[in-house]
């Protein structure tokens, strides 16, 4: 299984916002700066674009794009996709909702509870186990883990990928962070001004850079910090 979006048009009045293409074999991540179109993206892909804004997609894969359904979201920040005065079993809507939750290392009994009574890296995998409750062909995340500390995001980060490769979803990964497009995708697509810029499998791209987009932003995501070996 895999997607191919063959044309990805976003248009204000103005000007043209995004225009890319790209194919998503096994797990993308779709680098770029904030401003650079990631979230624009992910917007249209689930059916979410402003109004005011002209979108055209073309794409080829063995299902259709639906939200909810053959395609599952996970926000960048957990305690404000969640309501905080519902129960969390009020909130995931689906009849085996412990047994996601156990797929993400989660006790059943943390249903009964409130959001602000869980830990951040908690609520992120109730996020995940809400996406994946309807068995998505395509798991969209946007920065998943920003509000996480860097332990947790480790650990949230290899939970997703032990369930990719046992549940079989494509995922498409946005973030502006390469040291955690790293860590879980085997593909990458740099975005620029709406532009991919490069693109390529992740280590490759990784050990030789041709773009200087690409480059400074390597520079920045692993300063202090050593690639995957």
């Amino acid at each position: 299984m895999s997607f191919t979006c063959k044309q990805l048009r976003i248009v204000s009045k103005e000007s043209t916002l995004v225009d890319i293409d790209f194919h998503i074999a096994h797990s993308m991540a779709l680098v770029g700066q904030s401003g650079s179109g990631k979230s624009l993206t992910l917007k249209a892909l689930l059916g979410m674009a402003p109004k005011r804004l002209h979108v055209s997609l073309e794409y080829e894969a063995p299902f259709v794009l639906e939200r909810g359904k053959s395609v599952g979201f996970v926000p960048q920040n957990p305690f404000t996709a969640l309501s905080p005065l519902t129960r969390i079993d009020a909130q995931f809507f689906h009849p085996e909702a412990a047994s996601f939750c156990a797929k993400v290392g989660l006790d059943a009994h943390l249903l009964k509870r409130y959001p602000p009574e869980l830990s951040g890296g908690q609520l992120q995998r109730v996020a995940i186990a809400m996406a994946l409750s309807h068995q998505p062909a395509l798991l969209l995340m946007d920065e998943p883990t920003t509000a996480l500390d860097a332990s947790t995001r480790t650990q949230v980060l290899e939970m997703i990928q032990k369930l990719q490769d046992e549940l079989g979803f494509l995922t498409l990964f946005v973030t502006h962070d390469m040291h955690s497009a790293a860590l879980i995708c085997q593909e990458i697509a740099i975005l620029n001004a709406g532009k991919i810029v490069e693109r390529g499998q992740m280590d490759t791209l990784i050990a030789s850079p041709s773009h200087p987009y690409t480059q400074a932003l390597l520079s920045a995501g692993f300063a202090t910090r050593g690639f995957r070996q």
